[in-house]
Parts: structure tokens; C-alpha cells; sequence
């Protein structure tokens, strides 16, 4: 996805899907899955990262934890493309929660998200 390209209808429901499915997957094996590296997509300038584009895609997964009862909040990104969540609500209190951020979500904002490297949940 270019820069300034901005999500679609059917790109907002393809996320929706890989969100639910990788959701699913966990909850039915309930044990980590095989880390799988998603690939990272370079960003045009490094340590460059359009925040407008990473919040389009956090939007576009959100619908996915609400219908839970939950919640995503993007809390920052670093230099270094890492870029910090924080699981709310229902969400925050679930067993599934970092196998969501670590085997769906880091996946899908690499993937879709030029120049972040990683995803993280936030620590306090």
C-alpha cells in the first residue's frame, strides 16, 4: 500500500477477517502458535512512519476487539518502527491478549504499515 493511499471498504474487511480468523485460531489450539515473521515492509524514509495510515489500519481492526468487549489504543511508535498497543476493556484481562498482538496484529500493521517493525503491548 503506497503512502498516501487510504483504506478501502474491502481492505477495512479483509483486516476484519484476518483479525477474527487468527482470533479464532488461537482460541481453538489455546497454546501459542508458531511464530511466523511477517514481512516486513521498508519505509520510504527510515524511522519515517505515516501515522495517519497506522491509525487507518488500528481502525480497521478495532471492530474486531469491540465486538468482544474490548478495545486497541495505539500508545506510541519509536524511532526504531516499534510501535506500542495497549489492550483495553475486555481485551485487557484476556488470555489471548498478547497472542493477538504477537500472531494477528504485528502481522497485519507490518504488513499493511510501511516501516514498522514490530508490535508490542505496552508495559507499565
Amino acid at each position: 500500500m503506497a503512502e498516501n493511499e487510504t483504506l478501502t471498504d474491502a481492505d477495512v474487511q479483509a483486516v476484519a477477517g484476518a483479525v477474527a480468523d487468527a482470533k479464532a485460531e488461537a482460541a481453538a489450539q489455546a497454546a501459542p502458535a508458531a511464530e511466523a515473521a511477517a514481512p516486513v515492509v521498508p519505509a520510504a524514509e527510515p524511522g519515517k512512519i505515516d501515522m495517519q495510515l497506522l491509525n487507518d489500519v488500528i481502525d480497521a481492526i478495532r471492530p474486531s476487539f469491540q465486538a468482544d468487549g474490548g478495545d486497541i489504543e495505539l500508545i506510541g511508535v519509536d524511532e526504531n518502527g516499534v510501535v506500542t498497543v495497549e489492550m483495553v476493556g475486555a481485551c485487557a484481562g484476556c488470555m489471548f491478549a498478547s497472542s493477538d498482538i504477537t500472531d494477528g496484529i504485528d502481522g497485519i500493521i507490518r504488513q499493511h504499515v510501511p516501516g514498522v517493525t514490530a508490535v508490542r503491548p505496552v508495559m507499565y
